[in-house]
């Protein structure tokens, strides 16, 4: 069997501040190290002043229309509420 496309995968993943603890990222990667270290180290405009990060949790889908989805999910009220009571340990 040969594979003509090659599998992307898509993760929508959530940071977690080092030095704020209530600040969260949830960001969409094809690649969560790259986007941890870009994070990190300060290339990222809005996560810049709470970093360091520290990865807490990703989903991965091979859609990437899924993905944004659910990335724009995780960020509206509901997806809040969401992330916060299933995706994230207690604070």
């Amino acid at each position: 069997m040969v594979i003509s496309e090659v599998n992307i995968m898509y993760y929508v993943y959530i940071l977690k501040s080092i030095s704020n603890k209530e600040r969260i990222y949830i960001g969409l990667t094809t690649d969560i190290h790259r986007r941890l270290d870009e994070h990190n180290e300060g290339r990222c405009t809005y996560s810049k002043r709470y970093a360091p990060w520290k990865l807490e949790t990703y989903l991965a889908f091979s859609n990437k229309k899924l993905a944004k989805n659910f990335e724009v999910y995780l960020k509206a009220g509901s997806g809040q509420a969401f992330f916060k009571k299933r995706l994230l340990p207690e604070r």
